[in-house]
């Protein structure tokens, strides 16, 4: 079997494909019929996570794994990798493993009793805590945007409305460069923003979020206005690329641009936390920021987009980790 096989979006089992062609022999439509069922299967899927799920197959060959394989082979895999991912990693890969066997029609090697037993051994033995993005304060972002608005350069008035956008809009890096033109509607008291479809919305119901104007050095809808109007964009993505020539580029922005722009902007003002900086530090700080600020669950989810309350929960625990502790008033008892 080549190697490559399962790098490819999932095809339908051999005897699925029989059955359809079956049911029109010798009609025209046979063929399209197969590849629009396999389309759809592939649609099933975010693109993000064929793409993760491709990454693991191909870690797995590159070890000296082959497809279709058995329980043994997968068990030497975890082994060979116990004490040196995480096992939320090995976890994400044994998934991918088991996908690609059922969607071969082959039996599922990858989630066998005894393999998940011997992944929540590694987790037992190996295990780590989770790494968390920073959250970023809306104090440090309000220095950022001060600081660049008194640059005259296109790319800072981008990454000003960039940055603004995707901290008050709650936006994830892939949402906040996947944003077009025709997806802004401008208010008399702000802008909405409809995203098309989301990691949260893949059958593309389509996700509104609303960012009032701003009165003080943070306001979103200004900056993604200066921005638009100095770049010429009226259609098309937001967010682009720009030469050292000040050539405005066509397409939207690599969502992993997002991270690199807010850690040079982050050392522009001197934030001694960059290095635990991420796109996500944006999200994050939205919602711990709107919580100290006086917002509520309801409001905090809907703007972030979240689907579990157990995720804003959190964002909110740790906003008010000293101000909301056990412990505060008997150390600040008064005597």
């Amino acid at each position: 079997m080549p190697l490559d096989r399962p790098t490819q979006p999932p095809e339908v089992p051999t005897s699925q494909s029989n059955l359809i062609t079956s049911r029109n022999a010798g009609t025209p439509a046979d063929l399209d019929l197969s590849d629009q069922h396999r389309t759809l299967l592939a649609a099933a899927r975010a693109n993000n996570t064929r793409r993760t799920y491709r990454s693991a197959i191909r870690h797995f060959q590159a070890w000296g794994g082959q497809l279709p394989c058995d329980e043994p082979t997968v068990i030497r895999y975890l082994l060979a990798y116990a004490d040196s991912l995480n096992p939320r990693t090995l976890a994400l890969r044994l998934t991918a493993l088991s996908q690609w066997h059922r969607y071969q029609g082959f039996v599922d090697s990858a989630s066998t009793p005894t393999v998940r037993k011997t992944l929540a051994g590694i987790a037992r033995t190996y295990g780590r805590p989770k790494k968390k993005a920073k959250a970023m304060p809306v104090e440090d972002l309000e220095r950022i945007a001060a600081h660049l608005v008194g640059l005259p350069t296109l790319k800072a008035l981008r990454d000003n409305a960039l940055l603004q956008l995707g901290f008050f809009g709650g936006f994830r890096r892939s949402e906040l460069v996947s944003i077009e033109v025709s997806n802004v509607t401008w208010e008399r008291d702000g802008i909405v923003i409809t995203l098309p479809r989301s990691k949260t919305d893949q059958e593309g119901q389509g996700i509104v979020k609303a960012i009032p104007y701003g009165d003080g050095s943070c306001c979103p809808a200004t900056a993604l206005r200066s921005w638009l109007d100095a770049a010429g964009i009226v259609s098309g993505p937001l967010f682009r690329s720009i030469s050292k020539w000040n050539a405005i580029g066509t397409e939207a922005l690599h969502a992993a641009r997002v991270n690199a722009i807010l850690e040079d902007c982050a050392k522009l003002v001197g934030l001694d936390y960059v290095p635990h900086l991420s796109s996500h530090s944006l999200r994050r700080g939205m919602a711990t920021s709107a919580h100290r600020a006086g917002a509520d669950f309801r409001e905090i989810k809907r703007q972030g987009g979240w689907r579990h309350d157990g995720t804003v929960r959190g964002y909110i625990e740790e906003a008010g980790q000293f101000q909301e502790n056990a412990v505060l008033a008997l150390l600040r008892r008064r005597t």
